[in-house]
């Protein structure tokens, strides 16, 4: 068994309220403590108020993205050195729903994370292959290429990264990868970054994709899989605390 310590990190997309997040944040602090580290990534507009309710407390706090660039002429953009300020630990950087939708590259994805190390906010960043790239047999050459992106780019400093697989198929489908599946690529991932920094044994690598509280503990019960990143569970407090459980 690793002993690796597991990692839970709700990803609550474009969700949120003032209302509804003071209860969802409640419901995660009040059933504390938890033996894997928990953190919220939320909309950049409720940055404050996520700090400011979790201050004190052992969650960590985080955002959803973050700009590749430091300053400058870049309208609805926010920087690293912002989210810095906010207190926040974590960045997910090349999500599915960006790169689909924002049309953003490898490059992009490994300068994002890079500006985000730079300053000391550890970027969670996302690989995945679709359904059709699956069928195709391409799931082990989409996730290297995504990943050997920013390992280049990280360079020396790759072992600070933590790695989320999220197979596209599995996001908000209902539709999870098989413990096994998961698995495989995992350790795919691990091999590859065992190549490019002697920490590799030791960072964190989440799995997201439709993890529910039935789910949740053979999934963590892999060799490989340090955690999870959680989309739609994340949003309510007894399931998100009932994965979080899961994971110690």
């Amino acid at each position: 068994m690793s002993k690796r310590r597991k990692l839970v990190v709700g990803n609550w997309k474009m969700h949120g309220s003032h209302p509804a997040n003071a209860e969802l944040l409640a419901g995660i602090i009040g059933a504390r403590p938890f033996g894997a580290d928990v953190a919220v990534c939320v909309p950049f507009p409720y940055l404050s108020e996520t700090a400011v309710s979790l201050a004190g407390s052992d969650i960590r706090w985080g955002a959803q993205d973050c700009s590749a660039h430091k300053q400058g002429a870049y309208t609805g953009e926010v920087s690293a050195t912002m989210l810095k300020e906010f207190g926040c630990r974590y960045a997910i950087v090349g999500h599915s729903e960006r790169r689909a939708m924002h049309g953003e590259s490898d490059a992009l994805v490994a300068d994002k994370a890079q500006a985000a190390l730079a300053q000391g906010v550890t970027p969670i960043v996302c690989v995945g292959e679709t359904l059709a790239q699956r069928e195709a047999g391409e799931t082990a050459a989409v996730v290297k290429r995504q990943l050997s992106a920013v390992i280049h780019a990280l360079a020396h400093c790759a072992g600070e990264m933590v790695v989320a697989y999220e197979p596209v198929w599995a996001i908000g489908t209902g539709l999870s990868a098989t413990p096994q599946q998961a698995q495989e690529v995992h350790q795919l991932l691990r091999a590859q970054l065992q190549a490019a920094t002697p920490r590799a044994e030791a960072m964190t690598l989440l799995y997201g994709g439709s993890v529910k509280p039935d789910n949740a503990a053979a999934l963590f019960a892999m060799a490989d899989i340090d955690g999870a990143l959680v989309g739609g569970a994340a949003l309510k407090a007894a399931d998100f605390v009932a994965i979080c459980r899961a994971a110690g």
